[in-house]
């Protein structure tokens, strides 16, 4: 992409709207081939801008989902051991052994790629998606780091594979846990926040092309109220398109009391929540009514 103009409009096209500070940052990771850190709320679009991204630059998207215990091995490659098991039986039927038979054990074609070993070897033909890095341990943002810097991966049984062009890479956090400082510096960052109601409103007018405006603009009034009360889990963009989505599909042209109450799984989606919010929903319409 040439200007931040032309990937905003690209990102448009296939369907997410970008402001213009997103936009930026990652025009500026693929321009200065610097990772790009976005932090934000849930919901708000993180993970689906990197989906969008490989699609708008014609890359293959490879996808890391991180989570509490994830090692080195499930992130880089692992080794099938049930096909070396079938190996030796047959180096053992063949009355073959010695290093050459072992060594062809640990070949190419028992290596299982997992995803950071996949994004190297595409190198700057994929966008690596490192999702909710906040969910690993220390240990593995530490490794991260290391790989980040130099992409290059040491199999000892059969040496270092490096990317002539380092992958986009994209990292999400939904601040669980505050990221290292040395992270952060080797990333450039971008806080996603919760987009005005006049941009959610043409986000969910973009998704649910079947919506009437009339129809978005109450719902996003509504989630904006639902955003201010006390809740644990405050419903995302996500929710809110989903929201509408589900109103969509019932044939409902508009939002009130009984519609809100009759679909509001598909914005709530924790147990205290939906109890608060069932007390509060004349205040939640009327503030969708107002809007």
């Amino acid at each position: 992409m040439r200007s931040v103009a032309d990937l905003t409009a690209a990102l448009r096209g296939s369907g997410y709207l970008a402001d213009r500070g997103l936009s930026t940052a990652l025009h500026l990771g693929l321009a200065l081939d610097r990772p790009v850190l976005l932090e934000g709320e849930v919901g708000v679009g993180k993970t689906e801008v990197a989906k969008t991204l490989a699609t708008v630059l014609g890359r293959d998207l490879i996808r890391l989902q991180c989570y509490e215990g994830i090692d080195t091995h499930q992130a880089l490659y692992e080794w099938d051991y049930a096909r070396q098991m079938l190996q030796i039986r047959a180096l053992s039927e063949a009355d073959l052994a010695g290093d050459e038979a072992v060594e062809s054990l640990y070949g190419p074609r028992f290596l299982v790629e997992r995803p950071l070993l996949k994004a190297v070897r595409a190198g700057d033909r994929a966008v690596l998606l490192i999702d909710e890095v906040d969910r690993a341990d220390d240990e593995f943002e530490a490794f991260l780091l290391e790989l980040l810097s130099d992409f290059a991966i040491t199999i000892p049984e059969i040496g270092t594979i490096a990317a002539k062009r380092p992958p986009l890479v994209i990292l999400t956090s939904n601040r669980t846990r505050d990221l290292h400082d040395a992270l952060k510096r080797r990333c450039l960052y971008h806080w996603v926040g919760y987009p005005s109601p006049e941009r959610e409103i043409e986000v969910v007018l973009e998704r649910v092309p079947r919506a009437s405006r009339q129809l978005a603009t109450k719902v996003v009034a509504a989630v904006t109220r639902l955003r201010e009360l006390d809740l644990a889990k405050p419903p995302g963009v996500a929710e809110t398109i989903d929201w509408a989505r589900g109103l969509d599909v019932l044939g409902a042209g508009d939002l009130d009391a009984e519609t809100a109450a009759d679909t509001l799984g598909t914005v709530i989606k924790d147990r205290d929540d939906l109890e608060l919010v069932q007390g509060r929903l004349p205040d939640v319409v009327g503030a969708a009514v107002a809007g």
